[in-house]
């Protein structure tokens, strides 16, 4: 018999659940695909044109596909000192006279260095489209690398390395990671290069580096923004067609090969506190594994709701800091997860919490709301990561160059959101094993010899 004094209690109750199931499913909106053009002109050159008339801007980006991967051991920071170089003046452009003129038409430019590719991209009042395809065209076709341009900016690059990398608390950590991690593929080193090598490099190398690289047949110019399409390519075809082709860019790069037992690494550096790292060969961006791969290292290591901040943090309080990342770039790469240990701890038991987090995916996998709140992040980054006409442009690029596939800009936001539970644990299991993995420990105290610099 049901009691009179609940019955009005549970009608409430009854009418909340019925209102939840009425509640419509959670829905996530698709951003607008891309209306784009593409185009391979007769120097090899390829060109994107997408029209977007929102604001009277033009973006140009100019990805060269060479990054610190196509360089070779012995010879490591190129090309990110092509990044300064690229700066310093052509045949009919002074030093410095590139970005003082985009600044003074009111609009910005700048360039960046990765493993994979560099870019160059200039935003500017649409009707400065003309200036930017001829200062582009520019450098492309006559470069200066004079010997006294290469000594200045050698210098300044070893600056740069020592303030960003070598003087910062733990500044060499994905230095050493990656060192240990790679015995053959050029990810082992990083794009700032050592400064062994940058102390090494000759005007010979560096001018025999950007004849191979810096070609019409390398690169991919990605224009957004306010233009007529057919007007805009007549005027890449006046300015960038003009470049004569280079020769066949060399693809040889050394794969890494399969790791099939476990490295335990222990190395010193004088740092305030120990970390440990645990880390594992993981596929290549555009690979269908990289996207639950994506989301589970979002669930493992993004920020501070992440599983090991809130397990190794805040939680247990043995780690100052945790976090990881996974590296899915244009040939596979590692996941790794990191730890600072708190002081009072021992590293090796704040070792093995980190690899237990790790341990506990494979077992149980992930949560449904865990990934329901991972894919709206990855809709939010999707969708806000499309604002502007350069983050448009970056897309773009980014697929035409890395993916091989233009079509990716616009399938990618799909395939986060079709990842089900069982790919996240399916990829955990896959990748994480035992047999690949690097355990390291970072301890404070000298360094050793090995660790490149």
């Amino acid at each position: 018999m049901r009691s009179r004094a609940l019955a009005p209690l549970l009608t409430v109750l009854l009418a909340v659940v019925a209102l939840v199931s009425a509640a419509p499913p959670e829905t996530v909106v698709r951003p607008t695909r891309f209306d784009y053009k593409m185009t391979t002109l007769s120097n090899g050159l390829q060109v994107v044109f997408l029209e977007d008339h929102s604001t009277p801007i033009v973006h140009l980006a100019l990805w060269y596909h060479v990054g610190s991967k196509d360089e070779k051991p012995g010879r490591t920071g190129f090309a990110h000192l092509f990044e300064h170089l690229m700066f310093k003046g052509s045949k009919n452009v002074r030093p410095d006279q590139h970005p003082s003129w985009i600044t003074s038409i009111g609009g910005e430019s700048n360039a960046e260095t990765d493993e994979d590719s560099t870019i160059y991209w200039e935003t500017v009042p649409s009707h400065y489209l003309p200036l930017v395809l001829w200062l582009e065209a520019d450098r492309m076709a006559s470069l200066d690398v004079s010997d006294e341009k290469f000594k200045t900016e050698l210098e300044v690059v070893k600056e740069e390395r020592r303030m960003r990398v070598e003087n910062q608390p733990f500044g060499l950590l994905p230095e050493i990671i990656f060192d240990k991690a790679f015995t053959t593929h050029p990810y082992k080193h990083q794009t700032i290069g050592s400064m062994r090598d940058l102390e090494a490099a000759s005007i010979a190398d560096v001018r025999e580096f950007h004849d191979t690289y810096y070609v019409p047949n390398n690169a991919t110019a990605v224009l957004v923004g306010d233009f007529e399409t057919a007007e805009a390519q007549a005027l890449v075809e006046r300015y960038l067609g003009r470049v004569p082709r280079g020769k066949p860019v060399p693809r040889n790069i050394p794969a890494e090969p399969p790791h099939t037992r476990e490295e335990r690494v222990t190395v010193t550096q004088p740092w305030p506190l120990p970390a440990v790292v645990v880390a594992y060969h993981i596929t290549r961006d555009g690979h269908p594994d990289a996207y639950p791969l994506h989301i589970l290292a979002k669930i493992l290591s993004d920020g501070d709701s992440s599983r090991l901040y809130r397990s190794l943090v805040y939680q247990k309080q043995v780690a100052l800091a945790a976090f990881g990342e996974a590296k899915l770039i244009e040939h596979p790469n590692l996941f790794y997860a990191v730890a600072i240990v708190q002081t009072g701890h021992r590293p090796e038991d704040v070792l093995r919490e980190l690899q237990g987090e790790i341990d506990k995916v494979k077992e149980a996998g992930v949560t449904a709301e865990e990934l329901a709140r991972a894919k709206r992040q990855f809709a939010r980054d999707y969708i806000l990561g499309r604002e502007s006409v350069r983050q448009k442009a970056l897309h773009l690029g980014h697929a035409v160059v890395i993916h091989d596939d233009i079509r990716t800009a616009d399938q990618e936001f799909d395939l986060f959101q079709d990842v089900t539970l069982e790919d996240v644990q399916r990829v955990a299991r896959t990748y994480f094993t035992a047999d690949s993995r690097l355990l390291m420990t970072v301890m404070p105290g000298a360094p050793a010899a090995g660790v490149s610099r």
